[in-house]
Parts: structure tokens; sequence; C-alpha cells
């Protein structure tokens, strides 16, 4: 992403602290995955947002109206045997001329020099709890200002978080971020496709995985947004399955939700189909249901809805439907009064979306759902699971775990389906899986 769009967030995130305030962020520490191995390093979003730095042991302090500059940047000295065998890094020199720091320190020096920048600011913008062991050091620098107390030297007298005004930023997606959203998310409708296209009985779950790993990274997305869930038959009744090891069955779905991240910027897709290319007549039945409520939460996605509107249309339809199936007996305004569609509809239709999968923002303020607005994204996601073992209904039934995912994007007028290139149509995704074996 271009330096100028990290330089405007910053300039805006200033402009909602006081003069004499200071905000601290840290970088996402290097992560073990086991001896001399580390996980692939992924920084932290709010770190990201607005600094754009990509390495670990770093740390932006931002102080409004100081006169050497109001960012600092703490980071890596660059080393040229660090280089050799870890890769390029910026460098406090970089650190200036690449990611436009007013001043960079070696990440050696915060000890010295972090009492200095605290000094005489009255508030403290610092997210607590995250990091105990960083918080432990900035509650040592406080201490070290403290001391200094006979000089006239005061220390910040409160901390607050920083989530409420940034992640009121990040809510709101600017047009770069909107940008790598649709990269991310074109990339992930091409492996969903594929995923239809390669799948048979007799596969593995992992074997379909592989299948989106490619074309994630065949896209130059190098991971997912989050572990892809691939369930085929009872497992797709497991939310958050990801072991991704069982073998498919002819006659049982396929159930994918899976999503690659582009520059930092994830993509959330679920779609559900039938390993041998056709649906059966209670599968079918199920999934029309299922797509009937997520058209009719999409429609309620426009600017001066309020957050929960989708969700309530979804719940609805699927309420309704499940009466005229008979999976529930009653009327469907007082099943609903009840959330007697739980046992089968247990989760949210739907949540924000960004840097993170499940990104931030407020649902509600006070007692009041989030109202949308223009540059907000999110998922619209419904879903019925009906485990193996749920015996109150017939047998005809079970087994069946269905959901459907888009990233729907509000607009000035309505709203936008991102990922509408993935076919969700019954009728679509058995043409989409026949073509594929001819």
């Amino acid at each position: 992403m271009n330096p100028e769009v990290f330089a405007r967030r910053r300039a805006a995130y200033l402009a909602r602290l006081g003069d004499d305030e200071v905000a601290v962020f840290a970088a996402a520490p290097d992560r073990p995955r086991s001896r001399d191995v580390d996980y692939p390093y992924r920084q932290d979003s709010d770190f990201y947002y607005l600094t754009g730095f990509p390495e670990p042991d770093a740390v932006a302090v931002f102080l409004p109206g100081r006169k050497k500059g109001q960012y600092v940047l703490f980071c890596r000295e660059y080393d040229p045997h660090k280089a050799i065998w870890e890769g390029r890094h910026a460098g406090l020199k970089g650190a200036r001329k690449q990611y436009g720091a007013d001043q960079s320190f070696a990440i050696d020096q915060l000890d010295e020099v972090m009492p200095e920048l605290l000094a005489n600011r009255t508030r403290l913008h610092y997210a607590l709890g995250r990091d105990a062991g960083f918080d432990r050091k900035l509650a040592g620098w406080l201490q070290a200002v403290k001391a200094q107390v006979r000089k006239g030297v005061r220390a910040p007298e409160e901390i607050v978080d920083p989530d409420r005004d940034l992640h009121e930023m990040r809510l709101v997606k600017g047009a770069e971020e909107i940008a790598a959203l649709r990269r991310a998310m074109e990339i992930s409708a091409r492996a969903h496709v594929r995923a239809m296209q390669v799948c048979r009985p007799g596969l593995y779950e992992y074997q379909i995985e592989a299948e989106l790993v490619h074309e994630f990274m065949r896209g130059g997305a190098r991971s997912p947004a989050y572990p892809s869930i691939v369930a085929g038959g009872d497992n797709a009744c497991i939310l958050h399955y990801t072991d991704n090891d069982a073998q498919l069955r002819d006659g049982d779905l396929l159930l994918i939700d899976a999503g690659a991240e582009y520059d930092c910027y994830a993509a959330d897709i679920t779609r559900t189909f039938p390993v041998n290319g056709r649906f059966s007549s209670p599968q079918r039945a199920i999934y029309e249901l299922v797509l009937e409520a997520q058209l009719a939460a999409i429609d309620k996605v426009r600017p001066g809805n309020h957050w929960n509107e989708p969700h309530e249309a979804a719940v609805k339809v699927l309420t309704k439907g499940l009466v005229k199936l008979g999976l529930l007996e009653g009327r469907p305004s007082r099943l609903i009064k009840k959330e007697a569609y739980k046992d089968f509809y247990m989760h949210r239709t739907g949540h924000w979306l960004g840097m993170d999968v499940h990104d931030v923002g407020h649902y509600k303020v006070g007692d009041a759902w989030c109202e949308l607005q223009p540059g907000m994204v999110l998922t619209v996601e419904p879903g019925l699971y009906i485990s193996r073992d749920c015996k109150q209904v017939n047998k005809r039934w079970r087994g069946i775990g269905i959901r459907i995912e888009d990233d729907v994007l509000v607009t000035e007028d309505g709203c936008e389906v991102l990922t509408a290139a993935v076919p969700k149509t019954v009728e679509a995704i058995e043409a989409v899986m026949e073509a594929a074996r001819d």
C-alpha cells in the first residue's frame, strides 16, 4: 500500500489526540512454532494500520505537537549479518525514509528514550492487557518519569484504551482498503470455484484444502486469513471444524469456509455443495431455505439500517421455513421469541470484516445497534445445522450442515456483494461441477 495512505491515517489519528497526550503501540512479537522455527510473521493489525511497518521488535509512539516530530518509531538497527540469514530489514534510516517516521531509535534504546517521550503528557493511550511483558516495561517507564517529580516532571495521570478512536477509524474503509479487500476476495472466489471443480467422492478434506491454498498462493496471497474449514457430511455441523482429515463420501455435502489474506486484508467466504455434484431432495430443500434467508439479510444491508436488521431478516425466513419443512412446530413469531431456531441456527448472521477476519468496531453503542454506513464491510452468513445425532427430526434431514457466506460492502445507496463471483444457486453450483466432469 502506498506510504501516503499510512501518513494520512497517522494524521487523522493524531488529530483525535489532545496536544498533551501520547499514544504507544507495540508490534506483534515473533511467535515460536517449534525448536528454532517461528510461525510466519504477521504484524499486529492496529500497528500496521498506522505504520505499514512489517517487522517485529518495533514500537510506535505518537506525540501531537512535538517539535522534534510527532511520529517516533523504535526498531531494529540494520544488521548486514542478519540480512544475509533472515532477509532485508529497514533499520533506522529505512524507518524514516521508507516508513515515514519523523524520528527513529534503536529498539535497544527504549528504556533510555521512552521516559522522555512520556514526560509531561497528561494522558496515555495504550492497550493494557494485550501483552503482559510490554505492560511491565511500560510500568517501569512510567515509574522512571514519576521519579523525576522533584524536577517538575509529570507522568501521565490517565491510561485510556486507544481502541475507541482507532477502531472507529478502521470500521469505515477507505478506497485503498476496499481495493485490497477486493483483491483478497477475487483470489478467494477462484479458490472456491476450484474446490467445486475438483471435488469427488473418495478424496480427503485436506486434499480440497490443498487446492484452496494453491489458488491463494497463485494469486499472491501467501496465507489464509484464518484456518480453513473443509467439512464433509456431519463435520459441517461443527461450526469451527478444522481437522480437515475425513474422507468425502458420495451423497454428502461439503461445507468450505475459507478466505485468503492479501496485504493484511481478509476475505471470508462459505459455500456448501454436494460431493458428487448433485443435491439430494432434502439437501436442496435446506440449502434453498438458507439461500433465501441470506438474500433477505443482504437486502437489509444499506445505509441507515442498523446492524441487527440482516440477522432479524434471516431468522424470520429460517424459522418460517423450518416450520414449513416440519423441523419446528408452532407459530413462527412465538418460535422466534423463544429462540427455538437456535437448535439449528446457533450463531449470528455476520461480523465486521477488514484487516482481521472478525474485524474491529462496535456492534452496539449503549443499548442501540450500530447504524450501517457507506464504507463498512460485513459478512452475511446464515446457516442450518442438523447433526446426525439430532433425534428430534426425521432421519432424512440428519447430517446436513449448510452455511452460505458472502462479503458485503455498504455503499451510498445500498450494498455490493463483493464475493458474487462464487456460484451459490443450486443450478449454478451443479453446472460448475458438471462442467468440470465433462
